[in-house]
């Protein structure tokens, strides 16, 4: 997860510098599955120098009806001096990671310097390098976990627990979970908000990450509302985050209401957190840049410790 980090955190600077090409993502819905697919690449120049594309689908239906993630994915990445194939890489595991690493980038720049406790909604394996991420951003002593299936949350506590070595226990209900915490991840798979905004503490900084679509929200109104909220690419975050474009339509915010992109922060152009007080959101729907960055880490360690496969088309 450090690794994954640092190329995201990396990758974000170039795009605020500029020194980043990425198309918007291309979507095809496939409603007799409730599925969708995104095509997505992007070419990131600077101190990176990467050029690849992934195309990954989301069938929210997959956990409980074919024992499948939600997420799967694949990966190309390219020379970018030639045009050559690099590498073919399983995408599903590796965009649970950089998803994580943004939020994990984002937790760094925006969350209060003391945080150290956690509240998590949805228990998938999203959530679980969100929290790898934000572990590794701040020193995190407790977590509380809520998910629709308690079962799930369970699993999730257990596996949790014991890889990160921290307490992470299951809550029965979403007021509780926020509770005198400090970092909120939203990690589900939830079409609507997944908790009441005046619920929200002053100082908690929030990862929003589990809706994608203009129809799907994790936040409401009133979260938005009372949150510095900061996003992975204002194009982005206006076509395809309900969370803000759903406030925007019922005129309760408008598009001025996003402060920045994080990588704006990172480069210090736009201030993170300015005090305790504030509430900070980090609103993501996933870009090619964190892909191609990641994946360009994976493939010079395969090629370090000489794993994969060689294959010829």
């Amino acid at each position: 997860m450090k690794d994954a980090m640092g190329a995201v955190e990396e990758a974000f600077k170039q795009f605020a510098l500029g020194n980043v090409k990425m198309p918007p993502r291309s979507s095809i819905s496939v409603e007799q599955s409730k599925g969708m697919l995104l095509a997505m690449a992007a070419f990131i120049g600077g101190e990176i120098n990467a050029l690849g594309q992934k195309v990954v689908t989301i069938y929210p239906e997959n956990p409980t009806k074919h024992n499948l993630p939600t997420i799967l994915g694949t990966v190309q990445l390219l020379d970018p001096e030639t045009g050559e194939c690099l590498a073919v890489m399983d995408g599903t595991f590796l965009t649970a990671m950089r998803t994580g690493a943004a939020s994990g980038v984002a937790t760094k720049y925006l969350a209060k310097p003391d945080s150290s406790s956690v509240a998590v909604f949805g228990a998938g394996v999203q959530a679980e390098t969100q929290l790898e991420a934000v572990a590794e951003a701040r020193k995190i002593n407790d977590v509380k976990v809520f998910d629709t299936s308690t079962q799930r949350a369970s699993q999730y506590c257990e596996r949790m627990s014991k890889k990160l070595k921290i307490n992470v226990r299951q809550s029965a209900e979403p007021r509780d979970t926020l509770r005198g915490t400090d970092v909120v991840i939203c990690a589900s798979t939830s079409r609507v908000p997944v908790f009441n905004g005046e619920w929200l503490e002053p100082g908690m900084h929030i990862n929003g990450v589990g809706s994608h679509t203009p129809d799907t929200r994790e936040l409401d109104t009133t979260s938005i509302r009372r949150s510095k909220v900061i996003v992975d690419s204002r194009e982005a975050a206006l076509t395809a985050a309900g969370d803000l474009i759903m406030p925007i339509a019922e005129k309760a915010i408008s598009s001025d209401h996003i402060w920045g992109e994080l990588g704006e922060v990172i480069l210090g152009k736009r201030k993170g957190r300015t005090s305790d007080q504030e509430i900070t959101l980090f609103k993501s729907v996933g870009l090619a840049l964190q892909d191609v960055a990641t994946a360009l880490v994976v493939y010079k360690k395969a090629m370090q410790q000489k794993k994969g496969t060689n294959v010829k088309f």
